[in-house]
C-alpha cells in the first residue's frame, strides 16, 4: 500500500480505545481481523457516593504502555502501522494546564452525578430542556459541559487560570490527542464532531460551539478544543512516541466508533453495545430528528468535509458495571463469567427484578432521583435467580429504549446488531431476543468500538478507498431468535415497569 507520493505505507491500522475501565490498543488488518492487543485497567476513583474520578496521567501513561503490548505481541513496529484511531469514553472531562500537561483535577467520569446542583440552577430558567433544541441533549449531569463548570467553580484558582488562557478543557479524546502529537511541545488540541456533541456546548447545525450556551455555563471558549472531523489527519506521533511521525486520522466517541465497526453508515441502520452501560444508536442519514421519547440527538460521524450524520442514542447508564458491582462491592462471583454459570441454575428470575439505578436513570426516563432497587424478593428467591435478575435488567432497559427509538421513527427494526463485552454472554442474549421480539445479531468482531476508530483513521489515509469496503468487511457471527410467546413478554416487561417506579423520588436534598 502506498500513499499519494509513492512511498510505501504500513499494512495495519492501530486503535487506542480508552474506555470507562480500561485502555486498550488494537491492531487491525485491511480484513477488520484483529492481530493483537494490548490492554490494562486504570483505578475507579470514588471519593464519595455519586462522584466518580480517573486519574488523567494514569490514563495517559496506560496508553503508551498499551501500545507497547500491542506492538509487541504482533512482532511489529511503527513502519507497519499505517495511521492511529481513537476511540473514547465521551462525556468524561478533563481540565489541564496548557503549560505543564498536568491536570488541575482528576477525570471527572460520565457516571459522576455531582454536577446536579449546576443542573438545577441552569434548569432553573427553562427546564432541563432548555438546550435540548440547539444541542440535542437534556440539561443532566451525563454531559461533560456540566463538568466543566463545577471544575472552574470548585477547584481552587482554575477559573482565574482558564479566563487568562492557562487552562484546556477535553474529553479523555482531546487529552490523549494532545499528548500524542507532543503535549506542552506543540500537541495538537481538538476533538471531533461526535465527542463535541456531547458537551452541551455544541450546536447540532453548525458543527461549532454556542457562545451563548458558553455564557450561561460561565466557560470560556478559548478552554474549548477545535471541532474537526471524524476522518482526517489531526496531526502526527510526537517523536518520543513508539508510532512516531504516524498519522493521528481518526476520533469517534465510543458508541459513535462500535456504530461505524458495525458498518451502520446509513439512516435506519443501528447497533447496540453492551458495555460498562448500553448505548443504542440509530442512524438518522443527514436529517436532525429530534426526539419526544426520551432519546438524545447526536451526530453519528462526519467524514473530511463530508456532511455530518445524526443519530438517536438510548443512553443506560449501568449494564455491564451491574455485574462488575456484583463482583467488586458485593464478593458474589470471581470474574465476570462466572455470572452466566450461576444464572443458567434459574429458569426464570423467580419473581425478582433489579433496576440499577446507581447514577439515576438515563433514557428515556431521565430520573437523577431514582436510586437502584431489587425488588420482587420472596423466600424462594435463590442466587441464581438473583443472577438471572442482573442479567436481565439489561435486556430490560433496552427494551424499554429500543421502544423510544420506534415511538420516535414510526420504524420497528427487523433484527437488533450488538457488540460489546457482555455480548460474550449467549444467556443474556437469548433473553434479549425473547424480551424484544426480534433476532440479535452478533459479528465475528464483537469489539467494534475499537474497529470503528480504526476505520475512521484508515479512510483517512487510504488504507480503506470508502464505504462499501467497509461494508464487505461485516460478517455475521451468530444469531439467537426469539423462543418466548408475546403473552409471556408483555408479562415481563409489565414486571419490569412496576420495578422501575420503586426507583423514583428517592433523592431528597439530604440524600445524594
Amino acid at each position: 500500500m502506498r500513499d499519494p507520493g509513492g512511498t510505501l505505507m504500513g499494512e495495519y491500522v492501530i486503535a487506542i480505545d480508552q474506555g470507562t475501565t480500561s485502555t486498550r490498543a488494537m491492531v487491525f488488518d485491511h480484513g477488520g481481523g484483529i492481530v493483537s492487543t494490548g490492554q490494562l485497567e486504570h483505578r475507579q476513583i470514588l471519593p464519595r457516593a455519586g462522584w466518580v474520578e480517573h486519574d488523567p496521567i494514569e490514563i495517559w501513561r496506560n496508553t503508551g504502555e498499551v501500545i507497547g503490548q500491542a506492538l509487541g505481541k504482533a512482532s511489529i513496529t511503527r513502519h507497519d502501522i499505517a495511521a492511529i484511531g481513537i476511540t473514547n469514553q465521551r462525556e468524561t472531562a478533563v481540565v489541564w494546564d496548557r503549560s505543564t500537561g498536568l491536570p488541575v483535577y482528576n477525570a471527572i467520569v460520565w457516571q459522576d452525578t455531582r454536577t446536579q446542583p449546576i443542573v438545577d440552577r441552569l434548569s432553573a430558567d427553562g427546564g432541563p430542556g432548555r438546550f435540548a433544541e440547539t444541542t440535542g441533549l437534556p440539561l443532566n449531569t451525563y454531559f461533560s459541559g456540566t463538568k466543566l463548570a463545577w471544575i472552574l467553580e470548585h477547584v481552587e484558582g482554575a477559573r482565574a487560570r482558564a479566563e487568562a488562557g492557562e487552562l484546556l478543557f477535553g474529553t479523555i479524546d482531546t487529552w490523549l490527542l494532545w499528548n500524542l502529537t507532543g503535549g506542552v511541545s506543540g500537541g495538537v488540541h481538538a476533538t471531533d464532531v461526535t465527542n463535541a456533541s456531547r458537551t452541551l456546548f455544541m450546536d447540532l447545525e453548525t458543527l461549532q460551539w454556542d457562545d451563548e450556551i458558553l455564557a450561561a455555563f460561565d466557560v470560556p471558549r478559548a478552554m474549548l478544543p477545535d471541532i474537526r472531523s471524524s476522518s482526517e489527519v489531526y496531526g502526527t506521533a510526537a517523536p518520543s512516541s513508539l508510532l512516531r511521525e504516524t498519522p493521528i486520522a481518526g476520533i469517534l466517541g465510543d458508541q459513535q466508533a462500535a456504530t461505524f465497526g458495525q458498518a451502520a453508515f446509513d439512516a435506519g441502520e443501528s447497533k447496540n453495545t453492551y458495555g460498562t452501560g448500553n448505548f443504542l444508536i440509530v442512524n438518522t442519514g443527514e436529517e436532525i430528528v429530534r426526539s419526544d421519547n426520551g432519546l438524545l440527538t447526536t451526530v453519528g460521524y462526519r467524514l473530511g468535509d463530508g456532511p455530518a450524520h445524526y443519530a438517536l442514542e438510548g443512553s443506560i447508564a449501568v449494564t455491564g458495571s451491574l455485574v462488575q458491582w456484583v463482583r467488586d462491592n458485593l464478593g458474589l462471583i470471581s470474574t465476570a463469567a462466572e455470572i452466566e454459570e450461576i444464572a443458567k441454575t434459574a429458569d426464570d428470575n423467580g419473581g425478582a427484578y433489579f433496576v440499577p439505578a446507581f447514577s439515576g436513570l438515563y433514557a428515556p426516563y431521565w430520573r437523577p432521583d431514582a436510586r437502584g432497587a431489587l425488588v420482587g424478593l420472596t423466600r424462594f428467591v435463590h442466587k441464581g435467580h438473583l443472577a438471572r435478575a442482573v442479567l436481565e435488567s439489561t435486556a430490560f432497559q433496552t427494551r424499554e429504549v429500543l421502544d423510544a427509538v420506534i415511538a420516535d421513527t414510526g420504524t420497528p427494526p427487523t433484527e437488533l446488531k450488538v457488540d460489546g463485552g457482555m455480548t460474550a454472554n449467549d444467556t443474556l442474549l437469548q433473553f434479549q431476543a425473547d424480551i424484544l421480539g426480534i433476532p440479535v445479531v452478533r459479528p465475528v468482531v464483537a469489539e467494534t468500538t475499537a474497529l470503528g476508530a480504526a476505520y475512521a483513521a484508515g479512510l483517512a489515509t487510504g488504507v480503506w478507498s470508502d464505504l462499501d469496503e467497509l461494508r464487505a468487511n461485516w460478517k455475521e457471527d451468530r444469531r439467537w431468535e426469539p423462543d418466548i410467546d408475546q403473552a409471556e413478554r408483555d408479562r415481563l416487561m409489565r414486571q419490569w415497569r412496576k420495578a422501575v417506579t420503586k426507583t423514583f423520588d428517592w433523592v431528597d436534598e439530604d440524600v445524594s
